[in-house]
């Protein structure tokens, strides 16, 4: 195994160019408050003839090898916080580490996008729209901060999100609504000088996954006794789920470093963990339960990547999982055979070659079927354009990519 806006420019989905073909991916609370109203707009129902990627190349007919691309159009560079690019959706953020989209009607794509140092939560839509939603404290101390958002699984009736953040004291689960100060969910996860970052995911049976780093300590991760380099598994008050492999313990699965990003398929028959390890980065499928033993553990890697590109988000795309790198600026397009293994060489996608590079991304989630939004951390370590950081819609490219170790 180897390893933006333009000013006050309003615009919407079917206005952008079109894409056809075969596309691979260019403790507890209690809950006594009342959620607030408010109504979003909801990211549309997108299918692949139909999606945002103006600066993506024309997608090529699978079966006939020779037909001929069209050019993107060179989109010019940004000045000052105007972007000219339309698939960015956000401008002049800082260090954008955690994304997830909102849902609702229309076609306007709205998001919340988290800035990993500030702790600032900005509401941001394809129609323009920035403001601010939270403010959450943190300590953004090594690599922590701010580093997940993911919304309520219920969240059409509570209007509540979740976020993963580092305090002074430990790293923890908050959930929060609009106007209202964040509540604890889950604390006491252990804090260590680096590896704190950690990843949610609501998923479709109602739960919610937490996978938290290994504070520093490569021996916490297979260490039974504690929170570290683990797969949680808590409801939305933070209970432990009750399907858990050990009754009365949160803990999915071990073996984490510093989680990236998680992502399930839409059904939820299939979810993914990334993680950066010591001496290789590397995406895991995440068990459904224990192994026969009774340990639950993450086991051998899907993929691996020994040169470490920094992976961060991930979409399952059912034929493909798309994964984001930050230090490597680009996504990696991960083949899937029929049974869900990974059947191949990574497609390189969103690099300047293969795609529009946005520099070092942070961030991703799953819109729709097609299209993925993504923050940019290029304040963190990159080299941020007068723009950065942004939101940066991505839609899922044509095959063809170049494939890369």
């Amino acid at each position: 195994m180897r390893g933006g806006r333009l000013g006050q420019r309003r615009w919407s989905v079917p206005l952008v160019l079109a894409v056809s073909g075969l596309l691979v991916l260019s403790g507890c609370a209690d809950f006594e408050d009342e959620a607030s109203g408010e109504r979003w707009s909801a990211a549309p129902e997108l299918s692949p003839e139909r999606g945002p990627q103006p600066q993506l190349p024309e997608a090529q007919t699978p079966d006939v090898p020779s037909a001929p691309q069209q050019q993107p159009t060179k989109v010019p560079p940004p000045e000052g916080c105007k972007d000219f690019d339309q698939a960015v959706i956000a401008t002049c953020l800082d260090t954008v580490s955690a994304v997830t989209p909102l849902p609702g009607g229309g076609q306007v794509i709205s998001a919340l996008a988290g800035e990993r140092r500030s702790g600032r939560v900005m509401l941001v839509d394809s129609n323009g729209t920035e403001e601010r939603f939270a403010k959450l404290d943190v300590a953004a101390t090594g690599d922590g901060g701010l580093t997940s958002l993911a919304l309520s699984p219920t969240y059409a009736e509570d209007r509540l999100v979740y976020a993963y953040v580092t305090t002074p004291e430990d790293n923890r689960v908050v959930r929060f609504a609009r106007g209202q100060k964040p509540k604890p969910v889950l604390t006491g996860i252990p804090k260590g000088p680096n590896g704190n970052a950690g990843a949610l995911l609501a998923t479709v049976d109602g739960s919610l996954l937490v996978a938290t780093g290994n504070a520093g300590d490569a021996g916490k991760a297979g260490r039974p006794g504690t929170l570290s380099g683990k797969v949680l598994r808590i409801d939305p008050s933070g209970e432990p789920a009750a399907d858990n492999p050990t009754n009365g313990s949160p803990v999915l699965a071990s073996g984490l470093t510093v989680p990236g990003g998680l992502c399930q398929t839409p059904d939820g028959s299939r979810t993914w963990v990334t993680d950066r390890g010591a001496d290789k980065d590397a995406l895991f499928a995440v068990p459904d339960g224990a192994d026969s033993d009774g340990v639950a553990e993450l086991g051998s890697p899907a993929w691996t990547w020994p040169d470490k590109p920094g992976v961060t988000g991930c979409a399952d795309w059912t034929d493909s999982v798309a994964v984001a790198t930050s230090r490597g600026e680009n996504v990696q397009n991960l083949p899937l055979t029929q049974d869900g293994s990974v059947g191949g060489e990574p497609q390189v996608t969103m690099d300047g070659d293969n795609g529009p590079s946005y520099g070092r991304l942070g961030s991703l989630s799953q819109v729709s079927e097609n299209v993925s939004v993504a923050g940019t951390v290029n304040k963190d370590g990159g080299k941020p354009g007068s723009s950065d950081d942004r939101v940066v819609l991505i839609v899922r490219q044509p095959s063809g990519g170049s494939g890369r170790d």
